[in-house]
């Protein structure tokens, strides 16, 4: 297990925010650090698996958003909202006086990278978009509302990872109970009473359920900002998210600096531990160092 150091830092209002640094060796020193942005109900545990891969030969940085795992739980719920996590990161890339990176974005966290590019263009190295795009499909975003936020408690792991796999089979359908276990310890956490919960403020799904707020922003003019910059668009073949035309239209808008790989037997999201995955982000990864 690759070695990270706990910090931390200050969003405007007031919150302690943690994330996980795995540091790069001094001869990668110079290469842009890896920026990994977790999805809606995620934490930075969630890119464990990823940062053994890349850390040393790559900085890995893994912020928590508020609301999640170590990071602070926000006053307002209303503010838990990719703009506010935006906001929160910024000050992050301030504080590190990060020059470059390469974001690499699961659902919200791709989100956050698409909300980002147009103004850190000259920052950004590099891109991941892992089964999002400026469409989602109604089918997945009314699953997502249909559990987030429902909180519940489980007895023992194993409890916590039936659950799972009963919610998630469908995404996941190759998965055994020790897949199932390995997911559960990174979306739950021990709590004092000894009950097995899930790592996040249940109040993350109150914007959810502002009438119109899921419509959001229209995010099909932002793809020209990753123009010329090296871009990987991944899908879960099964996703219920993204479909295989979003990110065909994707790769249109943006042009040759993107690829678009269909990840077989995968719904919402890839882990990024499928081999086709890390062939496709090595591949990224390469045309980052290269410059484009």
């Amino acid at each position: 297990m690759a070695q990270y150091e706990d910090k931390y830092w200050w969003a405007a209002d007031g919150l302690r925010l943690h994330y996980r640094d795995y540091a790069a060796d001094a001869e990668y020193a110079d290469r842009p650090p890896l920026l990994c942005l977790h999805g809606l109900t995620r934490n930075a545990r969630d890119y464990a698996s990823f940062a053994d891969r890349y850390a040393g030969k790559w900085r890995v940085i893994c912020p928590e958003m508020r609301g999640r795992a170590e990071s602070a739980y926000a006053k307002d719920p209303m503010t838990y909202v990719p703009l506010t996590y935006v906001q929160d990161v910024e000050r992050l890339l301030t504080d590190l006086a990060l020059k470059k990176f390469v974001a690499v974005g699961t659902s919200m966290g791709g989100i956050m990278t698409m909300i980002m590019a147009p103004t850190h263009r000259d920052r950004l190295a590099g891109a991941l978009l892992n089964d999002i795009g400026p469409t989602i499909e109604k089918e997945g975003l009314d699953r997502i509302k249909g559990y987030v936020g429902t909180g519940g408690s489980h007895q023992t792991w194993v409890h916590a990872a039936r659950a799972l796999a009963e919610g998630q089979a469908a995404n996941y359908p190759d998965y055994k109970l020790d897949d199932w276990l390995a997911m559960a310890k990174r979306l739950y956490r021990l709590n004092s009473s000894g009950r097995i919960v899930l790592d996040y403020d249940m109040r993350i799904a109150e914007p959810f359920k502002v009438p119109g707020n899921e419509a959001g922003v229209d995010m099909w003019p932002v793809m020209a900002a990753f123009k010329d910059i090296p871009t990987l668009i991944l899908r879960g073949a099964l996703s219920d998210l993204m479909s295989d035309a979003t990110g065909q239209r994707m790769v249109r808008d943006i042009g040759d600096s993107a690829e678009f790989v269909t990840i077989s037997r995968v719904g919402h999201t890839p882990t990024l531990d499928e081999p086709q995955s890390i062939a496709a982000v090595d591949r990224l990864l390469e045309r980052v160092l290269a410059g484009g």
